[in-house]
């Protein structure tokens, strides 16, 4: 890293899952256990990595598709019940990513977390991943009172950080984060490592830029 200051965007905001956080592990051990307690087998991890930025009535329904995509309100508390046990147990930051936020840092920009997991739940992880110091802002998808797509996470993001919106990116693996990026007024990334269905066209979302890997960020020059 060259020593100058100012080379990357001052204020980066990023997604949790599928972005920062290969979390589809803890997901398929949740999966798992809700599958076993009902007779059924393991699912496959490539199966259900795909669903996982989805959330957690997507990945119930891919789990389960007997239900025909509909998800009664207990089985996805019983998946957040069941997620809150295994959280941090099985997965890790996607490799490159350490890299990418210390070289953030060292260039004096300041980094936060927009996710619509739950807060108390995404806020439990910032420790295992040595975050919790240096993450500035975290919103959860029940911080307030919208929730991506809507802007507004985004916009009180920036905004207890102390940035204006054109200093801040936000880097995301889904279309949603993306269209709560343009309604915020907000330059954004979509993170191509991230979790996507088959029938998901990150070219078609708009974004400003798009990088293969966290390790691509390294350049000042893929950052929109």
């Amino acid at each position: 890293m060259s020593g100058t200051v100012g080379r990357f965007p001052r204020c980066v905001l990023f997604d949790l899952d599928g972005t920062l956080l290969d979390s589809a592990p803890d997901m398929a051990a949740t999966i798992d256990r809700m599958r076993a307690a009902r007779g059924a087998p393991p699912m496959p991890l490539a199966e259900l990595r795909r669903h996982v930025s989805k959330g957690a009535r997507a990945m119930s329904s891919a789990a389960f598709p007997e239900l025909g995509g509909e998800v009664p309100p207990e089985m996805v508390k019983e998946f957040l019940a069941v997620y809150a046990e295994e959280l941090g147990r099985h997965g890790a930051a996607f490799d490159g990513i350490e890299a990418m936020l210390a070289a953030l840092e060292a260039d004096g920009a300041r980094w936060g977390i927009v996710t619509n997991k739950p807060e108390s739940l995404a806020r439990a992880l910032m420790p295992s991943l040595g975050w919790e110091q240096r993450c500035a802002v975290l919103v959860g998808g029940d911080t307030l009172a919208e929730r991506k797509p809507h802007p507004l996470p985004l916009l009180h993001a920036a905004q207890a950080m102390g940035f204006a919106i054109e200093d801040c990116v936000y880097v995301g693996d889904d279309e949603r984060d993306i269209l709560a990026a343009r309604a915020a007024g907000m330059r954004s990334l979509v993170a191509l490592w991230g979790y996507r269905l088959q029938h998901d066209d990150p070219l078609t979302w708009q974004a400003d830029a798009m990088a293969e890997t966290p390790g691509d960020l390294l350049d000042a020059d893929a950052w929109p």
